[in-house]
Order: structure tokens, then sequence, then C-alpha cells
């Protein structure tokens, strides 16, 4: 039952966010409402792939290596890092069209290589999906892509930082709720 909760939750996940992509007509003539429906239903997929993926038997394809988690640590740092280029609008972003669906993508493969379950890949592998064409149907639907303007340097230093931060914070929470991430314990 756990991972029928959980593939509705990703699809749910899913479905929220292609709203926009898919029927922005409808969405837009929803206004405030249909932001809140959005919101909603965001909500409620984390909730049911939480309970779902806790409620699941694990159905193990692979036991992966220890030294996974340290690729592991790497590729959501590099996400988290990607999400505060996004908001800073440093000069990475420049180069970068889509750096929280980058990061996003950065922090699906990551745990993909550690979570060897089939409940792992239901989750992790279909928030990938959902990233990969998420970037396609973006791409589809604005070709052209203004680049930002060049940012100042300091910026950069300030995306290190708060990514550092945000990963020990958010990685002390995953401790308390889940698996230690940083290896170890």
């Amino acid at each position: 039952m756990g991972t029928v909760i959980l593939i509705l939750g990703v699809a749910l996940w899913a479905g929220a966010h292609f709203f926009k992509r898919l029927m922005p007509e409808r969405r837009a003539a929803m206004g405030e409402t249909g932001k809140l429906l959005v919101t909603g239903a965001l909500l409620a997929s984390i909730v049911l792939m939480t309970w779902g993926y806790k409620l699941a038997d694990p159905v193990w394809l692979w036991v992966a290596p220890s030294w996974t988690v340290h690729l592991n640590n790497l590729l959501v740092f590099i996400g988290f890092y990607l999400f505060a280029v996004s908001g800073l609008k440093t000069r990475l972003h420049q180069r970068i069209r889509h750096p929280q669906l980058s990061g996003f993508k950065a922090w699906a493969v990551a745990h993909l290589l550690v979570v060897g379950t089939l409940q792992g890949v239901i989750l992790f592998g279909g928030l990938l999906a959902w990233a990969v064409a998420s970037v396609i149907l973006i791409n589809r639907a604005n070709r052209s892509w203004q680049r930002p303007p060049e940012a100042a340097m300091w910026k950069e230093g300030v995306a290190l930082v708060g990514a550092l931060f945000a990963m020990l914070v958010v990685g002390h929470i995953h401790g308390w709720l889940g698996p230690w991430p940083f290896g170890g314990a």
C-alpha cells in the first residue's frame, strides 16, 4: 500500500507542476484560487510521498558502495548551490538557464546513487523525470532565453556559503527524520 501512496504522491507533484505548463490559460483564469489549489496539491504530494515512502516495505534492487555517500553529498551540495545561484542571480546563472531544476536533478541523481530500493527509484527517479520533462516543456514554450545581466563576484561567495549552511541544516534535519546523510553514524 505504501508504494501505491508513494506513486500517487509523485504523480500529484508532477501533475500540479505541469498544470501551469500544459494549461497556462486555464491556470491563469483561476487567478489566486488556482495558486492556492496548486500549493495545496504540492503540499499534499509531499505528505503522500513521505508517508508512502515510510510506509512501504523496501524492495532492495542494489546496495550502494559506501563511497557513494560522498558523491551523494557532493551532488546534494551542488543542488543547494544551484538553488542559491537562481535566487541570487549569480554569474553562473548567466550560463545555466534553469539552475533550480538543474539543482533538483543533481539532488535526485544523488539520492538514486545511495537509495537502492524500488521505492527510491520511484521517488527519486520519478522526481528526476519530472525535472527533465519540466526543462523540456519550458524550453519548448519559450525557445529564446534572455541571459541575466552580469552579476557581482561576491554573489558567488554568498551562494557557496548559503549552500553550505543549507546543506548542514537540512542534513541535520534529515538525520533526525531518517538516515544520517554524512556517513559514519
